[in-house]
């Protein structure tokens, strides 16, 4: 699908959500399907603040040659102490107006190293004190090609777009087609963010995210704040290990929110 194409369903799809001020190697069934999907990192970095809504959209193909969209939107924040914040919302029909059902807010203070989990369903906020993970570099995999796609604008910053193919499978004794999955991003260095990320395996099918109504001034402080009435209850420290660094922002060696 073209760029351009490809925007104009993300946005269509923010306005049929009214958000108010917010793989597997097997081919799915219905009943496997998730209900939620990832969003997009947001690095903790200071001095570089904005708010925006990331628009989800997954296409899944199933066994029967049918297939189904879903969608949701997220809001994400930093602040200019580089403090994170990043919902996930549940998945819903394309017949679906309104505000999907909020699951989970992640918040990070990258200043304490301190991640909150909080739970509206029961009003919980769950801290762990994060240990930085040694900085480590990925080699490049030679199955995977790289091509640079140029730079363009969104929502009105520069940013550079890269595709990467590769061959997962191969036809078995000449049958058959070889699995091509394919991953485009869109990187602005300005925020050190992905502003649109589009996944495609043919066994599964596409997600794609885009951030959208982005503004580049100060979030509300409440953001990252734990909500009044929400219980803190206090997680064990987990130790960082070198089987699972907090990865580095592409193209930087800026430290972003750890994983969960």
């Amino acid at each position: 699908m073209p760029r351009k194409t490809l925007l104009l369903a993300l946005f269509f799809a923010a306005s049929l959500l009214q958000f108010p001020a917010q793989q597997a190697s097997q081919v799915p069934t219905p009943q496997d399907r998730p209900a939620f999907a990832s969003g997009i990192t947001v690095p903790a970095i200071p001095r570089a603040p904005f708010s925006a809504t990331v628009v989800i959209e997954v296409q899944r193909d199933w066994a029967d040659d049918s297939s189904e969209i879903v969608r949701t939107i997220n809001l994400i924040a930093r602040d200019s102490r580089g403090r994170t914040h990043n919902e996930t919302r549940r998945l819903m029909p394309e017949s679906f107006h309104g505000s999907p059902q909020l699951l989970q807010v992640r918040l990070y203070d990258p200043a304490t190293h301190i991640r909150t989990i909080l739970d509206p369903a029961l009003r919980i906020a769950r801290q762990e004190l994060i240990s930085e993970a040694p900085k480590t570099t990925s080699p490049e995999n030679p199955m995977v090609h790289s091509e640079d796609l140029g730079t363009d604008t969104f929502n009105g910053i520069p940013a550079r777009g890269t595709r990467r193919t590769v061959v997962v499978s191969k036809p078995l004794f000449g049958w058959g087609k070889p699995t091509v999955v394919e991953d485009e991003e869109w990187y602005a260095q300005a925020l050190q963010l992905m502003l649109l990320l589009r996944h495609t395996d043919p066994r599964v099918g596409v997600q794609t995210l885009g951030v959208s109504g982005l503004k580049r001034e100060e979030p509300p402080a409440s953001m990252f704040e734990v909500p009044k009435g929400y219980k803190i209850v206090a997680v064990p420290r987990l130790p960082a290990t070198p089987a699972e660094p907090v990865p580095p922002v592409p193209g930087t060696g800026t430290q972003q929110e750890p994983p969960l």
